[in-house]
């Protein structure tokens, strides 16, 4: 039999799952300026920003779905992208390199997003 204790702490692994391991994916917020400041209060019109969860820009946002996978010096990762006014959403993976101090995104038809730098929040 299991005790409440173990009972409480497995439940705890199980659904922490997927969210608990997108964070070691990047270690805190990257943005341009705009970006970071929409990290700060939520505010900015024209922004790219890069944390734990996803990527976020002014007119879509890229959930992190899962744990990321290292491939030379970068990390390929699953995404489920959202546009602006659209309901449904696109699944792509993701490779995040780092670049001077930042990272930039790219996405498998060859667009790219950044050099994004970390905030100073």
């Amino acid at each position: 039999m299991i005790r409440a204790g173990r009972l409480a702490l497995l439940l705890g692994m199980v659904l922490a799952g997927p969210a608990g391991a997108a964070a070691d994916i990047v270690d805190g917020s990257y943005g341009d300026a705009e970006g970071c400041r929409y990290a700060e209060t939520g505010g900015a019109d024209f922004f790219f920003l890069l944390n734990k969860d996803g990527v976020t820009t002014a007119a879509s946002y890229c959930a992190f779905k899962g744990e990321g996978n290292r491939v030379g010096g970068a990390t390929k990762v699953a995404a489920e992208c959202h546009e602006e006014g659209y309901e449904e959403t696109t699944p792509y993976e993701l490779t995040l390199t780092p670049d001077g101090g930042g990272y930039t995104v790219s996405f498998p038809d060859g667009t790219r997003w950044g050099p994004l730098m970390r905030c100073k929040t």
